[in-house]
């Protein structure tokens, strides 16, 4: 019997988690073979993490990727489109002066942002995002309010009705906010109480700004969250292709491609 059979389902459960979700995917016959049980014990790990939202299942393996109704956990989201997030995070710091209440999202993209504020304070930096909170915890110059809510450990941040009510007691000078997909002059994201608390965000900023790794234009999700005409303005990442950049054009979407390699990368859409 190997150890993973000893300690028994729990032990397994999370290391099989933590494999998925630095891999990506894995199939079931991996996993069977690496953790050394049987197949079906291993579809019942699956169907157990499937239960709590950490991975979604499909024909013979599992995965951390999203679709269309299964946003990926926090922990993959961190690990991905890096690079790609950081364009986009220094192109928005353009955007704020010191003295903003700025809010912030609990997306990845966002996080970006919250890493690079030390240098524009003083601030006032409002979020539901556990990853920015610890983040900007000890930042000098930065006035950081959480708000509260249920604590989801999916998504690393507070959300519930108790979320929505202090985001509307507020009004900031700039939101920014990202989302699993956008297409056809609309943004989606796939969990309803995620939707209601971006959606209050929108309605307590002076100005909104939408950030977009390439990856999620031309997908959609389940929760239709609102019109990209409901942002001031949408930035993107070069490794956009022109028909994604066509659909925004067709929608008349103000956007800004935001270039790796200095300002003569960025480009402009305002349609």
């Amino acid at each position: 019997m190997s150890a993973d059979q000893r300690r028994g389902p729990a032990p397994r459960q999370a290391a099989i988690a933590e494999r998925v979700l630095a891999a990506g995917s894995a199939s079931a016959a991996e996993l069977a073979e690496r953790f050394d049980v049987s197949l079906m014990t291993i579809h019942r790990d699956l169907d157990q993490l499937e239960r709590q939202g950490i991975v979604r299942k499909f024909r013979g393996g599992v995965t951390a990727q999203p679709s269309g109704v299964f946003e990926s956990n926090v922990v993959y989201r961190l690990k991905t489109m890096r690079a790609q997030k950081a364009a986009v995070a220094e192109h928005a710091l353009k955007l704020i002066e010191p003295g903003m209440a700025v809010m912030l999202d609990d997306s990845t993209s966002t996080l970006e942002i919250a890493r690079r504020l030390g240098s524009i304070t003083p601030l006032t930096v409002v979020t539901n995002f556990l990853e920015a909170m610890n983040l900007l915890s000890t930042e000098r110059g930065i006035q950081l309010m959480a708000l509260g809510g249920d604590y989801d450990p999916l998504h690393s941040s507070f959300l519930g009705v108790s979320c929505v009510e202090a985001v509307q007691l507020l009004q900031v000078d700039i939101c920014f906010t990202s989302t699993s997909a956008a297409s056809g002059g609309f943004a989606y994201h796939q969990e309803q109480h995620i939707v209601s608390v971006k959606r209050a965000m929108l309605d307590s900023a002076a100005k909104n700004v939408l950030l977009l790794d390439h990856s999620k234009l031309g997908r959609v999700a389940l929760h239709r969250l609102a019109p990209l005409s409901r942002f001031d303005l949408v930035l993107v990442d070069d490794g956009a292709s022109v028909d994604m950049l066509r659909d925004l054009d067709e929608h008349k979407v103000p956007y800004e491609v935001c270039g790796s390699g200095g300002p003569g990368d960025d480009r402009t859409g305002t349609a």
